[in-house]
C-alpha cells in the first residue's frame, strides 16, 4: 500500500499537477475571500472563515473529481491495471495506496489556507477575536467532505477508461450525495420531519453540523460509512476487472 501511496504521491510532485491543483484552489479562494464583494472578508463587520467553509466544498466539487479521474481510468486505458495486479499486492492496498495519496494531496491544498486564519485572527477588534474552536472544527469538516469526495472519485474512474467520463460520473455522484437529498427534502410530497429525515442522507447536512464546531458521533459514523462504502465499491470493481 505505502509503495503506491508514494508512487502517486512522487508522481504528482515530480510533475506539474500536485502544484497546479494547489495553485488553483489557492487563487479561487483567494478571489473569493478577499476580492469578490459577495464573499470577500473586508466587506464584514466581523473576523470569520465563515466563507472559506461556505466556498471550498464548491471548489472541491470539481477540483476533487478532476485529480481522482485519472486514478484507475488511465491505468485501464493503459492496460497497465493487469501488469500491478500481478505484483505481490491486493486490490485492497492498490486501492488504499491511491486512496490516500488524492487525499493527501487535497489536504496539502488546504494546508496554506492557514494564511487566511492567520490574517484574520490578526484583523480582529482586539486581534484573536475569532471562534477558534469552531473554526478547527470545520477544517475537520473540510478534511471529512474531501475524504469523502476522493472516495467518490475513485470509484468513479474505475467505471470508465475514459477520464473525461469519470470526471463527469464524479461531479454528478458528488454532487448527488451533497446537495440532491437537500432539493429532493423540499419536494412538495414532504412535509413535517420527513424532509429533516430525507436530509440525513445528504453530506451537506452533516458536514454543517461538524462546522458548528460540534464533533458528533453521527456525523462521524455517517462519513465513516459512505467513506468505507465507496472504497468498498473501488475495490469490488478492481476484482471483478482482475477476472
Amino acid at each position: 500500500m505505502w509503495t503506491i501511496y508514494k508512487k502517486e504521491i512522487s508522481g504528482y510532485f515530480s510533475s506539474l499537477i500536485g502544484y497546479i491543483v494547489i495553485a488553483i484552489f489557492i487563487l479561487l479562494m483567494g478571489l473569493m475571500m478577499w476580492v469578490f464583494p459577495d464573499y470577500s472578508i473586508l466587506y464584514f463587520n466581523y473576523a470569520s472563515l465563515d466563507q472559506l467553509f461556505i466556498v471550498a466544498p464548491i471548489i472541491f466539487l470539481f477540483l476533487i473529481p478532476a485529480i481522482t479521474m485519472r486514478s484507475f481510468a488511465e491505468e485501464i486505458q493503459n492496460g497497465t491495471l493487469e501488469i500491478l495486479l500481478t505484483k505481490p499486492i491486493t486490490e485492497i492496498d492498490l486501492v488504499l495506496g491511491k486512496y490516500l495519496a488524492h487525499l493527501s494531496l487535497a489536504i496539502i491544498a488546504l494546508l496554506p489556507t492557514l494564511i487566511y486564519f492567520y490574517s484574520v485572527y490578526q484583523l480582529g477588534a482586539p486581534p484573536g477575536n475569532i471562534d477558534t474552536g469552531a473554526v478547527i472544527g470545520s477544517y475537520i469538516g473540510l478534511i471529512f467532505l474531501a475524504a469523502t469526495f476522493v472516495a467518490i472519485g475513485i470509484y468513479s474512474s474505475t467505471l470508465s477508461r475514459n477520464q473525461v467520463v469519470s470526471f463527469l460520473i464524479s461531479i454528478s455522484l458528488c454532487f448527488f450525495f451533497y446537495y440532491g437529498f437537500y432539493f429532493f427534502s423540499k419536494l412538495p410530497i414532504f412535509f413535517g420531519i420527513t424532509d429533516d429525515l430525507i436530509q440525513l442522507f445528504g453530506i451537506d447536512d452533516h458536514y454543517t453540523s461538524i462546522n458548528r464546531g460540534k464533533i458528533d458521533s453521527r456525523d462521524l459514523i455517517y462519513f465513516f460509512s459512505i467513506i468505507g462504502f465507496f472504497i468498498w465499491l473501488t475495490i469490488h470493481g478492481i476484482k471483478e476487472r482482475n477476472f
